[in-house]
């Protein structure tokens, strides 16, 4: 078996471990992040949906500059949107305000019932700078 590289980010450790997984693993030249939501410091989520997606690739963007990355690093992106008919208007403009100049990453969009509170979550993989 394999020994997973967890990456945390600064000051959040204590609740992944709370959650019970990891933020993101590096493997074989790439890193793999777990989804990625609008949660405050204490996990809650952020009510206002704009907001929500701003704090959502606030964490993610953490994560990325904790394994030596940016979002420039990113080849491959899934996002979860809860209600994406009612919701696409207010997140996609936030997502471009994130997602840098072309040429841009793949993307899946899956709409979703419910995320534990949230309306929208991010993971993605990215592909770790050279040593």
């Amino acid at each position: 078996m394999s020994v997973r590289n967890v990456v945390f980010p600064a000051g959040r450790q204590a609740l992944y471990e709370q959650n019970r997984y990891s933020p993101a693993i590096q493997s074989n030249g790439f890193l793999f992040v777990s989804g990625q939501v609008g949660s405050r410091p204490d996990g809650s989520p952020e009510p206002d949906v704009a907001q929500q997606v701003r704090l959502a690739f606030e964490n993610l963007n953490a994560i990325l500059a904790a394994a030596g990355c940016t979002f420039d690093d990113v080849i491959d992106v899934t996002v979860f949107i809860v209600d994406p008919e009612k919701h696409l208007e207010t997140i996609w403009p936030v997502i471009h305000a994130f997602w840098g100049p072309a040429p841009h990453p793949t993307l899946t969009g899956i709409g979703v019932t419910w995320l534990y509170g949230f309306q929208f979550e991010i993971k993605v993989i990215a592909k770790l700078p050279e040593a």
